[in-house]
């Protein structure tokens, strides 16, 4: 059984920073790509960054571009969303999701999923 289980979630200003970070169970995390997604309220969930295994690629939605940076430490299975110059619409519950070697940015494309945490940016 695989977990997920994020952390980094908070309250933050209009300009902050935050950094996600999502711990996986498991030997083999290298091999899978990892993807962050987000649900605002009343909105379905959108894809946010994917990286590829070994961090050999990695995908952002046009939104986030230039401003979010995910990452991966295999060693310590873990992903991380480094989130700057955060805005107001970028608020929602951010996701961490395990998908196979060609997932991308649909998320039928990953198989398991963490609780999710609270983004919350204020204006």
């Amino acid at each position: 059984q695989v977990q997920l289980v994020e952390s980094g979630g908070g309250l933050v200003q209009a300009g902050g920073s935050l950094r996600l970070s999502c711990a996986a169970s498991g030997r083999t995390f290298r091999r899978y790509t990892m993807g962050w997604f987000r649900q605002a309220p009343g909105k379905e969930r959108a894809f946010v960054a994917a990286t590829k295994w070994s961090g050999s690629s990695t995908l952002y939605a046009d939104s986030v571009k230039g401003r979010f940076t995910i990452s991966r430490d295999d060693a310590k299975n873990t992903v991380y969303l480094q989130m700057n110059s955060l805005k107001p619409e970028d608020t929602a519950v951010y996701y961490c999701a395990r998908g196979g070697y060609y997932a991308g940015t649909y998320s039928n494309d990953y198989d398991y999923w963490g609780q999710g945490t609270q983004v919350t940016v204020s204006s």
